[in-house]
């Protein structure tokens, strides 16, 4: 092989690796839009749509009244305390209520967890949206940080008639590998809650 066919050689693979690079940076910049493209067509509803359609109009008529009860339950490996600012709701179907939960890190370092909600009956799972969660990401709390994190629901108006009640539980559990002890406690102990109606 010749010095100028070597020379040749190399700029071609120097330039296919420069168009390489620069179709990788295009193709992140419209991996957003394919995704809602993709999400369209096969009629996947991105968070961002279920929150924006679940919003409730103000000219329908008010719903029917049931009663939504709140609970959460911490893993064991999580050393948080995890209350619900009110435990039990009544409230019309299609409309919105806003509300928190408390959560506290009881340890002595930082620590990451998520909550996974659950509803019962599980035929009311479509039909309490909720809006606003802080389920939908992953919490992260300092050592001995306290937090209120906001919760908005609303129950959908095509909620069967034959329920009258829904509850909406909450797991909450540690991301990380690794359980990190409580000040002067042990991981597995339970923290009561105050009942608030």
């Amino acid at each position: 092989m010749t010095h100028t066919s070597e020379q040749g050689q190399n700029r071609r693979t120097v330039l296919l690796l420069v168009g390489v690079v620069a179709g990788m940076f295009a193709f992140g910049f419209a991996l957003p839009p394919l995704y809602s493209v993709v999400c369209d067509a096969l009629g996947i509803q991105t968070i961002t749509k279920v929150s924006a359609s679940s919003a409730p109009t103000t000219d329908v008529a008010p719903g029917r009244w049931v009663t939504v009860r709140l609970d959460a339950t911490v893993n064991n490996n999580l050393p948080w305390a995890v209350s619900p600012e009110v435990r039990k709701f009544r409230v019309r179907t299609g409309e919105m209520v806003q509300t928190h939960f408390t959560v506290k890190n009881l340890s002595a370092e930082s620590i990451e967890a998520q909550a996974i909600p659950s509803v019962v009956p599980w035929e009311a799972t479509d039909h309490l949206q909720k809006i606003e969660c802080f389920c939908f990401n992953r919490q992260q709390l300092a050592a001995g940080e306290s937090k209120e994190m906001p919760l908005n629901f609303l129950v959908s108006a095509d909620l069967p008639e034959s329920i009258n009640t829904l509850t909406l539980s909450y797991t909450v559990m540690n991301t990380i590998a690794g359980v990190p002890k409580m000040d002067g406690k042990t991981h597995g102990e339970t923290h009561p809650h105050d009942d608030r109606s």
